[in-house]
């Protein structure tokens, strides 16, 4: 279970912005491995985890977007009912705040990926190393 460095990409909430984006990366050989987007009226967070995140900062930059880093945890996890309850569990009981957080599996996965931000990234890692 990495920590990982996640993009957070501020945008104009109006089409075409995305796909530039995603157009950006894909030229630069850059690859998305997660993608969280939060829309209000005017703006759009982009949330990415790319497999290499500084090149990934310096393009989008260079295109004048407003970029800003974080680190989060990936947890892979079974895919099953109850999974999430007990990371969540963990981290309550660590008194570790869940500040934001998605995740993604299909219905035949075996297992899903889970990314949480948290204010204590390297001891949210050691409070789920249960979950490897």
């Amino acid at each position: 279970m990495p920590l990982k460095k996640q993009l957070s990409v501020f945008l104009e909430n109006r089409p075409g912005l995305l796909a530039r984006i995603c157009g950006i990366l894909s030229e630069a050989r850059v690859n998305i491995l997660a993608l969280s987007i939060h829309d209000t009226i005017d703006n759009a967070l982009t949330r990415l985890i790319l497999d290499d995140p500084t090149k990934g900062l310096l393009l989008l930059e260079a295109e004048g977007f407003y970029v800003t880093e974080q680190e989060v945890v990936v947890l892979a996890v079974e895919n099953a009912p109850g999974v999430l309850a007990k990371v969540a569990q963990c981290l309550g009981r660590a008194d570790i705040n869940i500040e934001y957080a998605y995740c993604t599996a299909s219905g035949d996965q075996e297992n899903g990926c889970v990314v949480l931000k948290t204010r204590e990234p390297e001891r949210t890692l050691d409070c789920l190393r249960e979950f490897e």
